[in-house]
């Protein structure tokens, strides 16, 4: 009965950091990384699909990106979804190749992008600990309900405790990698 809410609960905690990595990834770090544009939708024929769905992008050199689209027909729309996104991009087009230039970044906007990984990380961390008092209630309902003994009751919330602890632990090492990152020059 406590196994299922313990392993529910590790499931969306995992989640959470999943979630967490995912969003710092689309961070500009002045490096240039493919997850920049990843997420980006490009109007293919009427619907919405993602950057990598039609076109190959690679890496050039360490502050630049080039995305060659599989049609020729694609340049276009490439470029408006680059320039209409909130990257702040300017892309330089040669034939079928796009070039994007990642400018170097200041020491106060690095200094913003560190504040804001910290934030994302108290988020994560706020959902995690959402997740623990989630699985405390549904432990609590059962002792209520007399399904499991007072005993049964404090082991299970010791090992939510943890598990939550060995989460914000991850939490706080994925975030401090990140802001390492972004200080670096």
């Amino acid at each position: 009965m406590i196994n299922p809410i313990k392993q529910d609960a590790e499931t969306r905690m995992k989640k959470c950091i999943e979630t967490l990595r995912t969003d710092l990834s689309k961070l500009r770090t002045g490096r240039a990384t493919t997850s920049l544009v990843d997420h980006l939708k490009i109007n293919y024929y009427g619907s919405d699909v993602p950057l990598s769905q039609v076109a190959a992008i690679a890496i050039q050199d360490a502050r630049s990106l080039t995305i060659t689209p599989w049609e020729k027909a694609m340049v276009l729309p490439i470029e408006k979804a680059i320039m209409t996104s909130d990257l702040g991009l300017n892309p330089s087009t040669a034939g079928l190749v796009i070039r994007i230039n990642l400018p170097p970044l200041t020491e106060q906007r690095r200094k913003e992008l560190a504040k804001h990984v910290a934030h994302e990380g108290e988020n994560c961390k706020v959902a995690i600990r959402n997740v623990r008092r989630d699985a405390m209630t549904q432990v609590k309902e059962l002792l209520k309900e007399k399904l499991i003994s007072e005993d049964e009751e404090r082991k299970a919330e010791l090992d939510i405790q943890k598990l939550t602890d060995k989460f914000v632990a991850e939490i706080d090492g994925v975030v401090k990698v990140k802001e390492t990152e972004l200080l670096q020059l």
